[in-house]
């Protein structure tokens, strides 16, 4: 903006610089060995003073320049940039190299035994996310009419509350993917500190009220994960008194499951090991509906999928 730029090029401008942040971290921690913490600690080290010699000061008036909010109503353009986001984010995640990012979170050691390097999907995370960040960043500027070198301080705890409520209260929704919730989270976390100050707490507090909400949502989820696993957890996939033969009545009939039971609980990585013609296609047909068991019952769950 300040070379002239009109603000929906420099918001998008400032997705690509955001993005270069998220290769610096990336070839801190993976090419170099540092530790991913310090590693970001180390890119927003370099990223304030680049920020100091870039703007000259620590603080930039940008009431003279136009805003993308100057194109209608505030709240309406940041539903739209916000849905717009979520949109692309969602379409992108639904891709096989989505899937693959998603999965290099979750669990590296099953993407790498895909034969993919989880470096490759490591770098595109840190670019997105830095990237929007950046965005966020800069709409932040625009809205409140200035930019200043500590306007990002603490907003890490924030963004934690905003995904840390939205995971907690809405993670068994079915109807909610991981986008949605995030967002429901961040307003949540915003009306949780509004509340706060409403009920007489001092603006000079809260900081600390950030912190609180993190502590107590995650001392929820940990408390909740653990009942959870003194449960025993939630069955996902039940296989009860499964029997399976083939070629039955002649000579060459061959039993590969009698009165098999197999558990799969939720968020469990179970692997299935045998030698050649041990069942494991087998079974496998078996729980896709492939094939028809002769016995016993197939749950996914709670719901009987046998022989659909």
């Amino acid at each position: 903006m300040l070379l002239g730029l009109d603000p929906i090029s420099s918001t998008l401008l400032s997705f690509i610089f955001g993005s270069l942040a998220g290769v610096l971290t990336y070839a801190l921690h993976i090419k170099m060995k540092i530790a991913p913490i310090l590693a970001g600690i180390l890119t927003m080290t370099i990223l304030y003073s680049v920020n100091l010699r870039v703007n000259g000061k620590a603080n930039i008036p940008l009431y003279n320049y136009s805003s993308i909010f100057d194109y209608g109503n505030i709240i309406l353009i940041l539903i739209v940039i916000v849905l717009l986001i979520k949109f692309l984010m969602d379409m992108f995640l639904k891709t096989e190299r989505g899937y693959l990012l998603i999965a290099t979170g979750d669990n590296e050691t099953l993407v790498k035994s895909l034969g993919v390097n989880c470096n490759t999907y490591k770098l595109l995370g840190l670019m997105l996310s830095n990237g929007i960040v950046a965005v966020s960043g800069a709409l932040m500027g625009q809205l409140q009419g200035f930019a200043d070198i500590n306007m990002g301080a603490s907003i890490i705890v924030s963004a934690l509350a905003s995904i840390i409520i939205g995971d907690t209260f809405l993670k068994n929704s079915k109807k909610l993917n991981g986008t949605t919730r995030a967002i429901l989270g961040a307003i949540s976390y915003k009306i949780i500190g509004g509340l706060a100050l409403e009920i007489g707490l001092a603006p000079t507090d809260l900081k600390a009220i950030s912190a609180i909400i993190v502590i107590l949502f995650i001392g929820y989820n940990n408390l909740s994960i653990l009942e959870f696993i003194k449960k025993g957890g939630k069955k996902m996939l039940q296989i009860k008194n499964l029997s399976k033969s083939f070629n039955i009545g002649t000579e060459n009939e061959t039993t590969i499951f009698e009165n098999f039971n197999f558990t799969v609980k939720d968020s469990e990585f179970v692997a299935v090991l045998g030698s050649n013609g041990c069942g494991k296609s087998t079974l496998f047909n078996l729980i896709s509906g492939s094939l028809e068991n002769d016995g016993g019952s197939i749950l996914l769950d709670g719901i009987d999928i046998s022989n659909l």
